[in-house]
């Protein structure tokens, strides 16, 4: 799995001129058809087709799903509602009223909030090491009340460090897209731990 732009023309680009580089061996990503097809619900209410291209390794020959930064994998809301979620949740609301404003089932909210809960010292350990490793003087989020909120604040500041270093190249990517591109979109993946695979700048 790897995250690419929002732009289907400017993967198609980075494909042809050889510049995406498979995550197991280093070579070249060729093109190789699409990934199943799904829709995206996005923020107020609208939705969108989303047939991800697939690309092969020339070396390895192994495959590969690529994710615009919008989405995580295996989720069928946008990267940006459930951040919104769980920016609500870092505030202390629950996940009913969280629901209700984003117009999604409560059972949806609670399990996104339980999956980044559950992974929450791995995430604020990932990204506040993002911060430091983007910014020579961090100014460092301090304590926010939980574990959840703690991490959210954590993706949030190095949200901000990236668009200082980069800029204008992700102004207008959100914190939760960034937090996408570099969980290679698993964001909200099982397990405990939380590796940062893509912070080359992908997007």
């Amino acid at each position: 799995m790897l995250t690419v732009g929002k732009d289907a023309a400017g993967v198609e680009r980075l494909l042809s001129s050889g510049r995406l580089k498979c995550p197991v061996c280093g070579q070249r990503l060729g093109g190789w058809g699409h990934a199943r097809p799904r829709v995206i619900r996005g923020e107020g209410g609208n939705r969108w087709r989303l047939r991800p291209r697939r690309a092969m390794c020339s070396g390895c020959r192994r495959t590969h799903v690529l994710l615009p930064v919008s989405v995580l994998a295996r989720r069928a809301d946008a990267v940006t509602v459930i951040g919104a979620a769980l920016a609500g949740a870092a505030t202390g609301l629950g996940h009913r009223k969280i629901a209700e404003r984003l117009d999604r089932p409560a059972a949806t909210v609670r399990g996104w909030l339980r999956r980044f809960a559950s992974r929450a010292g791995a995430l604020r350990s990932a990204f506040t090491g993002l911060l430091r490793e983007v910014d020579a003087d961090p100014l460092m989020p301090g304590p926010a009340g939980s574990p959840l909120a703690d991490a959210v604040a954590a993706v949030l500041a190095a949200a901000v460090a990236v668009a200082r270093r980069w800029q204008p190249a992700v102004f207008m990517v959100s914190p939760w897209e960034l937090a996408a591109a570099v969980t290679s979109a698993q964001l909200l993946a099982g397990g405990t731990a939380a590796d940062l695979t893509n912070t080359g700048c992908p997007w």
